[in-house]
């Protein structure tokens, strides 16, 4: 019986203890939990991140990590209504004033296509409803269809020879009449000059396609079968092999500031054309025989890719980035001299700038001529595309 005792008073001591033993782990835990809450940080934070009370996350916003297809996205004509396509047209006006009307048109819409494909000039009698205007409209001077940019229309047809008379004199006086901009893959030198090549076009395996001539004779040039072409050009921003370049064409050829670009070895993002003329052989850049430059899509440096958050397989979706970004016109007083239209790039072009720590400085970004002209007197503002 006394050993019945001694074994229940040893289990009740026992039970005693390891209450006592848990509760002090409670208390324990509790405390080293408290401890913790103090002096631990959220998983996206370091100590370095908190500054005078100011909490900093680690990373950047989710957004900044996608590519331009997303953020902002690429605007698709294909995928348009007329309706919407006339709509997002008539929004972006940024010049009118008597018979001139000047827009800026989205990257893709051609200027007069083929009658199953929907183009600007077939968009013009809606627009004309649109915009209240009574007279026909027509087009005066326009970005290509793979172009972003500026189209200068008008509804008085007197109005658009003496435009054209003006622009006949600056050919003569080798005045800049329009300004593009472009984002090139590699970096013109000297970073700032002329390409004075003749072009021709030429049937280039199943492709029809835009030549440089390095010698032409005097009977090709004469017959018009080969044309001699120049564009002045200027390096506004450069970094990592990738520019932001001003493209000023002095002559009016098929595809000829791409071709141009690739005389002086770079190529035009998103130029699926005639990039493939642009190689390189142990880091140098060099010109790849036309022959075997075959269009394709284009292919970026991996270092680029990460940069734009794109892989090669997504490279087919890369829009051309030439923009024309301003355009000379006569002023209404001729003693006024000329003024000058301005169109913002869209916003995918101005994301990849941005994406390649390219600076899209003064004066581009401004109303004023990059290249001074006489008698320039007037800007005009532009609206956001």
């Amino acid at each position: 019986m006394r050993k019945m005792d001694v074994v229940c008073q040893q289990l009740v001591l026992s039970k005693s203890l390891l209450t006592l033993c848990d509760s002090g782990y409670r208390m324990a835990t509790r405390s080293l939990s408290s401890v913790r809450a103090r002096n631990t940080l959220p998983c996206n934070q370091t100590r370095l991140d908190i500054k005078n009370g100011d909490k900093k996350p680690r990373f950047t916003p989710q957004d900044s990590k996608v590519s331009i297809l997303r953020n902002p996205g690429v605007f698709n004509v294909t995928n348009q209504t007329r309706e919407k396509l006339c709509e997002l047209v008539a929004q972006n006006v940024v010049y009118s004033k008597g018979p001139l009307v000047a827009v800026n048109k989205p990257q893709g819409l051609s200027i007069s296509g083929i009658p199953e494909e929907v183009s600007l000039s077939s968009l013009l009698p809606e627009l004309q409803q649109h915009l209240g205007i009574r007279s026909e409209l027509h087009v005066v001077k326009a970005a290509p269809k793979e172009s972003s940019g500026l189209v200068l229309l008008s509804s008085c047809h007197t109005t658009s020879k003496h435009i054209e008379e003006f622009y006949a004199k600056c050919r003569k006086s080798q005045t800049p009449v329009v300004t593009f901009c472009a984002v090139t893959m590699g970096i013109p030198s000297p970073l700032e000059g002329e390409v004075n090549v003749a072009l021709t076009i030429e049937q280039v395996g199943e492709h029809k396609l835009v030549v440089p001539i390095t010698h032409p004779t005097k009977g090709s040039l004469e017959r018009r079968e080969v044309k001699n072409t120049e564009t002045h050009y200027k390096v506004l921003d450069s970094a990592d092999s990738c520019a932001l370049v001003q493209l000023q064409p002095m002559s009016v050829f098929q595809s000829q500031l791409l071709v141009h670009m690739t005389w002086k070895l770079c190529k035009v993002l998103g130029d699926h054309t005639y990039s493939a003329r642009v190689g390189k052989v142990l880091g140098e850049p060099i010109y790849v025989p036309i022959d075997i430059a075959v269009p394709q899509t284009q292919v970026l440096e991996e270092k680029i890719l990460r940069k734009m958050h794109f892989t090669q397989q997504q490279m087919h979706r890369m829009p051309l980035h030439l923009h024309l970004h301003q355009l000379l016109i006569p002023n209404h007083d001729e003693q006024k001299g000329s003024m000058l239209l301005t169109a913002p790039p869209p916003p995918f072009f101005l994301r990849t700038i941005k994406l390649l720590g390219l600076t899209m400085k003064e004066p581009l970004l401004s109303n004023q001529n990059p290249l001074a002209l006489p008698k320039t007197e007037k800007t005009v503002a532009p609206k956001n595309f």
